[in-house]
């Protein structure tokens, strides 16, 4: 199979190493120049700085967009069109605007799409979501959500500021580039029915984006969920605890194991991940399992559908902190009621 990575930042990079790793190298990078880490590990791998060309000279079964959140569709819109499979990086967009262009795309040339929320392979919330599914702890009725990290930290070999995160032109803010949890939450307890929001930039960062919010989601299922996010925090935490009403869930994604008890139990139970579990697994298995979609093995685990979902719920959290109220959410209405996944191109 032959892969084109637009996008040669963290992420990308990561694609290309885990690509290597599962015996993938015909590889082709499509770069524009602006990444900020050095060269040497991308020695071997021909460089196409024009998108079409790239796409043009032996159109690559699958491409992996991995730029700036609003430089995706730039990217994953002429992919799609000329038959690629996508791995898109979260979220799909800054907007929805060109969603429909997108699917317009996807349908002309049959390819099928994997949203990046690799926690969709994280064993700890797969876990959490058989013991919800089995009923072992009665119903889940309440979630809390704490994600923080201290954005100069994340890359410290480039200025934090110039960063995708930081800036509102690229599609950052805290909202955006953490949204994994409006993705796992909706994963394990549906459709979001209703969402209030309090966000702001409250630091001594110098961002031109909001570096902390607190979230109130309502689901149609009756659970509630608060999140909080934050680019401030040191050290790091990510953690989600479910309140049920025969027990409780905790999982700590820096330890990665998953804690439980019944209502009528004296201690935890503690399940954790399996040896040799680490971040980059998520990654790993992400990857794998793109390779079977692309092989038509597979459905997409994060579909496009479920990309859009997510961004329409970004946006619902915008637009009800800017409004100040809670916001309802209408899935009837959603822009994604007839987005298809395509999957009629295949290859081995």
């Amino acid at each position: 199979m032959r892969f084109l990575i637009s996008g040669l930042g963290s992420a990308g990079r990561r694609h290309l190493r885990n690509l290597t790793a599962l015996g993938q190298n015909d590889i082709v990078l499509h770069r524009t120049g602006r990444a900020t880490l050095p060269d040497e590990d991308l020695a071997g791998f021909p460089v196409e700085r024009d998108l079409r060309a790239a796409l043009e000279s032996g159109t690559p079964d699958a491409v992996i967009v991995a730029n700036p959140t609003a430089l995706h569709l730039e990217v994953a819109i002429p992919a799609a069109h000329a038959g690629c499979h996508l791995l898109i990086e979260k979220p799909v967009s800054h907007s929805l605007e060109r969603i429909d262009a997108l699917q317009e795309a996807l349908s002309f040339g049959g390819g099928s799409v994997l949203i990046g929320f690799q926690f969709r392979f994280h064993p700890g919330l797969e876990r959490i979501a058989a013991l919800l599914s089995g009923g072992e702890l009665g119903r889940p009725l309440s979630v809390k959500v704490h994600w923080g990290e201290y954005l100069p930290d994340w890359h410290p070999w480039e200025d934090y500021r110039a960063s995708y995160s930081a800036r509102a032109d690229l599609g950052g803010g805290v909202v955006r580039t953490l949204s994994h949890p409006f993705d796992y939450l909706r994963w394990l307890f549906g459709e979001a029915a209703s969402v209030q929001a309090e966000i702001g930039q409250l630091s001594d960062l110098e961002l031109e984006v909001e570096d902390t919010a607190d979230i109130l989601l309502r689901f149609e299922s009756g659970v509630v969920a608060a999140l909080h996010l934050n680019y401030t925090q040191r050290p790091k935490r990510h953690t989600l605890e479910i309140v049920a009403s025969e027990g409780t869930i905790r999982w700590d994604a820096a330890e990665g194991a998953v804690r439980w008890r019944r209502t009528e139990q004296d201690g935890w139970t503690r399940e954790p991940p399996p040896a040799g579990f680490e971040r980059n697994t998520l990654f790993l298995e992400e990857m794998r399992h793109f390779l079977d979609v692309i092989r038509g093995a597979a459905a997409p685990r994060c579909s496009l559908y479920d990309g859009v979902r997510n961004l329409e719920l970004i946006e619902a959290v915008y637009r009800a902190a800017s409004e100040g109220r809670r916001l309802e959410i209408h899935p009837e209405v959603s822009r994604v009621q007839h987005i298809s996944q395509g999957g009629k191109r295949g290859s081995g």
